[in-house]
């Protein structure tokens, strides 16, 4: 009985690598746990899942072979446009610093979003920023110096 990663059985089934360990965890898909506690699935199980004709759920629309769209809208509306001032990545994540006015905005991103970017420095950018909560503060007024005291002679 061969026993293959999480991974590879999604790769095999055409499924993202998230949705099957939901299915693991939900118990709709039956594992091997090795002493490490990752998840082993057999060859048997994949073709029983294989074989039902349908995944457990709907699977995605393969993408078109064609290039890729041009989008012309977007429901976020506060954009920001700025300059690519600094770009690091390390791992799978990334950082972009724009430059907006006077203002640096920093957002991380994952590897692969910026490999699709492919985002230079000095490259003109958008940063769209859609959140449910605003956080408003207040500065302190900068400490003025004591006034000095006279002291009386008697």
């Amino acid at each position: 009985m061969a026993l293959i990663t999480v991974r590879s059985a999604a790769t095999r089934l055409g499924i993202g690598y998230s949705t099957l360990k939901q299915w693991i965890y939900q118990g709709k898909v039956r594992t091997t746990q090795t002493p490490g506690g990752h998840h082993r699935i057999a060859e048997a199980e994949i073709d029983r899942l294989l074989s039902r004709g349908r995944p457990v759920t709907a699977a995605p629309a393969p993408r078109s072979s064609g290039p890729p769209r041009l989008i012309v809208g977007l429901s976020g509306r506060n954009r920001l446009r700025g300059f690519v001032e600094e770009i690091r990545v390390e791992g799978l994540l990334g950082q972009v610093r724009l430059r907006i006015g006077d203002q640096l905005l920093t957002a991380v991103v994952t590897r692969d979003a910026l490999d699709e970017l492919k985002l230079r420095r000095g490259d003109e950018a958008l940063a769209i920023v859609k959140s449910t909560e605003v956080m408003v503060a207040r500065e302190a007024e900068p400490a003025r110096a004591p006034k000095a005291r006279r002291r009386r002679t008697s």
